[in-house]
């Protein structure tokens, strides 16, 4: 299991800020992070998965405006 910092977590979701990122995790549009020592960090696999359940959603609501 490949685990992304908080800093590689928001590289890859594009720069978003430390307040979206928790707003996220607390709606849970994103995974809550594992706690090792003192600190946090994501399963890059369920970040994807995520990610990607975002981009159907949106690409689901858009169709839906046609």
């Amino acid at each position: 299991m490949n685990l992304l910092s908080f800093k590689e977590l928001r590289r890859k979701l594009g720069g978003r800020s430390r307040s979206s990122v928790y707003r996220d995790v607390g709606l849970g549009r994103l995974p809550v992070p594992v706690k090792i020592g003192s600190r946090l960090y994501w399963s890059e696999a369920e970040v994807e998965v995520a990610v990607e359940a975002h981009r159907t959603r949106n690409r689901a609501s858009a169709l839906k405006q046609s």
